[in-house]
């Protein structure tokens, strides 16, 4: 019996969202860093891969089902050195916030490599997220 209730908290908490509003605006989970730094201005959002790398394409998007969906690309993104990471930057990610807040399930994808993302739980976090107080988030 505790066996099986350590493995459902584990499970339940590896995909837990998370936020930070130091030493920048940042929500996360296993395998989703967004960033907001209001110094720059500029939002990251970083999805890795731990099992597996990223395919080398010319575009990296993201799509958001639910009651508005969302298909966002761009060919702005680098991938780290050792291709497990996708990092992708601008001065405005209000499609992202409203993919991750209002969706219903996110998956990112680079040629014919997709990530699935869940999104249960999140919205306390992108909530807190969109309120940091370095700056009006949108």
């Amino acid at each position: 019996m505790r066996s099986v209730l350590i493995l459902a908290l584990t499970a339940s908490s590896a995909t837990a969202w998370e936020f930070s509003a130091t030493p920048i605006c940042t929500l996360s989970n296993t395998n989703v860093t967004l960033t907001y730094d209001a110094r720059v201005p500029e939002y990251t959002i970083t999805v890795t891969r731990p099992d597996g790398g990223w395919d080398d394409a010319a575009m990296f998007g993201m799509t958001f089902d639910g009651v508005q969906p969302i298909n966002i690309q761009t060919d702005q993104h680098q991938r780290s050195t050792d291709g497990r990471s996708i990092t992708v930057a601008d001065a405005g990610f209000g499609n992202v916030l409203n993919g991750l807040e209002f969706g219903s399930t996110a998956s990112a994808y680079s040629g014919t490599t997709v990530t699935n993302i869940p999104l249960a739980g999140i919205g306390p976090a992108i909530r807190a997220f969109r309120a940091c107080p370095d700056a009006a988030l949108s």
